[in-house]
């Protein structure tokens, strides 16, 4: 797609590295001066923040515009691959695979039936449904759609390792030489998917091929939603991908078997997908991302859907965390491998800790500070305006950060409406996403719970207020010392704290609107 100003993008790609390395040294730069001209404790401790948020900010901005740039590149990288595939003289046994648990029936057979155009000789595919359902009514039903689809049904006394667990159960027994695994609300858009893919398998290193997913169109919230997929599936894979990083999203994609055995089947973690993608790596095996859709999945309507997805992927990534400083020392790949576990790791607990404490020392700041005034360079270098300065370079990294997602987000969905959406759904996830990450430290349970309104006389908004008090809370907190702030002449700062106060306050708005 070619753009005016920035033809094929590239021009862009090169722009935006540009200007994260120059804002991450701006960063390091103002955090030095405050240093410089700090003469208290409480000044040294506003510098030492600061510095640390930029070099973190920093350190991912850089990472982020690095992975954008080299996800140019990827589309000669898969056309170099595809012609040197020789046409398939034999087509390898293939299991179908759907993993459910208490699922929507109607979703599920949907699934089932869209899964049964898949263009392969019959003789060499097999349909499997991996039922975990504890309701017995779903249970039933699922038998009866299995049958009625002709897939083969599978069920398990318990729910060890999760989706994991039932993967593992069912590729210790299997004989089939690759598994291609479907979740429940998958629905085939392409039948080609087998013939498309397994022509790369001709590679005998490779482990896994993952292709791009996305889900049907909806509404703006769920076509936001979609966007986050979308930054994932357009820039970080294909980057990933050129340095045999690229993660196995956990669906929409084919594994063989042989490998998956060789590396001890499926970590049974909550993310299992990046698990496996790592540990596949460690192994020594190659994998590949093909740029395609073949299926869309159910899009994300529910505000609590979205909290519940986002706090598995960073109750998962926590782990992940762990388990990659366990074992990188067993890695054999380049320092950008490990950049990319890293990153990916860290991703969603960045964003989520970095807009919250951005907003405390933002606080520090604002009481720090003197209403605007002209300056000169002495008083620039006078220790008595650093407030000043600090809320200066702040409004500036706020402003950039809201710019951003906008920008990209026009250039590449042609929606600016869908940037502010996604702006705004990292400051309502903030909090989530950093319990989350707490859960898992503390290893509790890797389930998010909401306060039920069982009570048909409460309202949809108490029920909003009680599952987001804690966001509701701070921005409360926020709105108070905004108005203080402007209460004692500082219009300013105070007008600073209000926009987060209003940005926090989109975890209840959400949660009210959307469910």
């Amino acid at each position: 797609m070619k753009n005016k100003f920035f033809g094929d993008k590239f021009t862009l790609r090169i722009v935006t590295v540009a200007i994260f390395i120059i804002l991450a040294i701006a960063g390091l730069a103002f955090s030095l001066y405050l240093f410089i001209i700090a003469k208290n404790t409480y000044m040294y401790v506003v510098a030492t923040a600061f510095a640390a948020l930029s070099i973190v900010s920093g350190f991912f901005n850089i990472s982020a515009s690095i992975l954008y740039y080299r996800s140019y590149f990827y589309g000669k990288y898969i056309s170099k691959i595809r012609r040197k595939l020789r046409p398939m003289l034999s087509y390898p046994s293939v299991a179908v695979v759907v993993p459910v648990y208490n699922e929507d029936p109607a979703m599920v057979e949907d699934t089932l039936v869209n899964l049964k155009k898949l263009d392969y000789p019959k003789k060499s595919l097999n349909y499997y449904l991996l039922d975990d359902s504890t309701d017995a009514g779903i249970r039933s039903e699922m038998i009866r759609i299995a049958k009625k689809n002709k897939f083969a049904y599978m069920h398990r006394d318990n729910r060890k390792g999760f989706k994991a667990g039932a993967l593992n159960n069912f590729v210790s027994g299997m004989k089939e030489e690759f598994i291609a695994i479907f979740d429940y609300d998958e629905r085939l858009t392409n039948p080609k998917f087998l013939t498309d893919l397994l022509p790369y398998f001709q590679d005998p290193n490779l482990s896994y091929i993952q292709t791009e997913k996305t889900h049907r169109k909806a509404n703006l919230f769920a076509d936001s939603i979609n966007i986050f997929d979308g930054f994932f599936f357009k820039f970080i894979e294909p980057a990933r991908a050129l340095n045999n990083t690229a993660i196995f999203a956990g669906s929409c994609g084919i594994i063989r078997v042989s490998a998956l055995r060789d590396i001890g089947g499926f970590p049974e973690y909550v993310i299992e997908d990046t698990f496996f993608s790592f540990k596949s790596d460690l192994y020594n095996y190659k994998s590949l991302y093909v740029p395609k859709v073949y299926a869309l999945g159910k899009p994300i309507k529910k505000f609590t859907e979205l909290v519940k997805q986002q706090w598995r992927y960073n109750y998962g990534d926590t782990q992940f965390i762990k388990y990659f400083f366990k074992n990188r020392k067993s890695m054999k790949g380049s320092p950008i491998s490990s950049m990319d576990y890293l990153t990916h790791g860290f991703g969603l607990n960045y964003i989520s800790v970095i807009l919250i404490m951005f907003t405390i020392v933002s606080i520090f700041i604002v009481f720090s500070a003197v209403p605007f005034v002209n300056l000169n360079i002495h008083q620039i270098f006078n220790a008595k305006y650093v407030g000043l300065d600090l809320e200066i370079f702040g409004s500036i990294a706020l402003v950039l950060s809201f710019l951003a997602p906008v920008i990209m987000t026009k250039i590449y969905f042609n929606s600016i409406k869908k940037g502010f959406m996604v702006f705004a759904l990292n400051f309502a996830l903030a909090f989530s996403r950093t319990k989350a990450a707490i859960a898992a430290i503390t290893q509790s349970n890797p389930g998010v719970h909401w306060n039920r309104n069982n009570d048909p006389g409460k309202s949809k908004l108490v029920f909003s207020i009680m599952n987001t008090r804690v966001e509701l809370a701070f921005a409360t907190f926020i709105f108070a010392l905004s108005f203080f702030a402007a209460k004692t002449n500082h219009i300013s700062g105070g007008l600073w704290l209000m926009v987060y106060g209003f940005m926090y306050l989109f975890a209840t708005l959400f949660m009210y609107k959307y469910g």
